[in-house]
């Protein structure tokens, strides 16, 4: 039989073999089983964790990940999170990756490593086949995906969960399980029960090869349109026949996933900020998107960009950036 590490995706290897790692890490089974299918591969990284704080068992696996990274001999890096009083996966998500991004300035690491596998992709896209969706949306994440400063890098896709617990078992590697997997309060959880995990089981190959199909298809859709031009975080785009695919895709390499009536506003209004965090503003010729500053202007320069026919909402930005507006031009 096949060793599983020689099932993880040689594009993702290859990268990872010339890079500096960061593995985001939980001591659960997915995490656990790619950080000793990662040693087996000779790929150098090393580890960060949080603790939500939320589990009678999140002390235990911290002590954990410490033991492995003294015994590995790997960097970690521990963040004890604030307690969430509401929407806690949005929440922890968002905690999690200011927590992995800060590291990544900070020690200049090129790859952040996660464990999302195939089960992870099928949930994450009936999830939102059922809140109506685009094939952007539907799909979710790449296999190695540009973020400005690093990359996000997927390489357990196309494994199943089943396949990476019974890797454990037969090595008699260590793992925990997260009790809050089986509570239906979490959307994700019951979508994972009811369906994705039975499909998986049954239609594994059929699922897997569907998906990666999508993705081609994707990539074709996306590749319509680009951004003309990136001054500091402010991307220019050429208007073209699917607008809105461009903006989910840059807006994706920021960080933000839109929703299908975040989506509809984006069509309908000339001007939105989405979020609370970023500006997507459309011209008759561009669409321009950035990061949702509020700085009070002189009126010579809010003058100066009214004359230059510059959406208002990003004029902002470019005076807290100190851009020159005519560069938009």
């Amino acid at each position: 039989m096949q060793r599983l590490s020689k099932r993880l995706s040689k594009n993702s290897i290859n990268r990872l073999k010339s890079g500096k790692n960061l593995l985001a890490f939980s001591a659960g089974v997915d995490s656990t089983a790619l950080f000793f299918l990662l040693l087996e591969e000779d790929i150098e990284f090393d580890i960060a964790i949080v603790d939500y704080g939320i589990r009678e068992s999140s002390k235990k696996e911290i002590e954990y990940a410490k033991e492995l990274a003294k015994g590995y001999k790997k960097e970690i890096f521990i963040k004890e999170a604030k307690k969430i009083e509401s929407n806690f996966e949005k929440e922890a998500r968002d905690i999690r990756y200011s927590f992995f991004e800060k590291i990544i300035k900070k020690h200049k690491y090129q790859n952040l490593i996660t464990a999302h596998q195939l089960n992870d992709r099928l949930e994450w896209f009936l999830m939102q086949l059922s809140k109506g969706a685009g094939l952007v949306e539907l799909l979710g994440f790449d296999e190695i995906e540009k973020r400005d400063d690093y990359f996000i890098i997927r390489p357990l896709l196309n494994i199943k969960k089943s396949q990476l617990l019974d890797y454990l078992k037969e090595n008699s590697y260590r793992y925990f399980i997260d009790e809050s997997n089986f509570s239906n309060s979490y959307k994700r959880n019951y979508f994972r029960e009811s369906f994705s995990n039975r499909l998986i089981d049954e239609f594994g190959d059929g699922v897997k090869n569907s998906l990666n199909y999508l993705s081609l298809d994707r990539e074709l859709l996306l590749n319509l349109g680009s951004p003309m031009k990136k001054i500091e975080d402010l991307y220019i785009i050429k208007r073209g026949v699917d607008d809105i695919r461009v903006v989910d895709k840059t807006l994706k390499k920021l960080g933000y996933l839109l929703s299908s009536s975040q989506r509809e506003e984006i069509l309908k209004s000339s001007e939105i900020v989405i979020g609370g965090k970023f500006v997507v503003a459309k011209s008759s010729s561009y669409i321009f998107i950035c990061p949702y500053i509020k700085v009070v202007m002189p009126k010579e320069f809010k003058e100066r960009c009214r004359v230059l026919k510059i959406p208002k909402k990003i004029r902002t930005y470019l005076f807290f950036e100190g851009i020159d507006p005519n560069l938009l031009l």
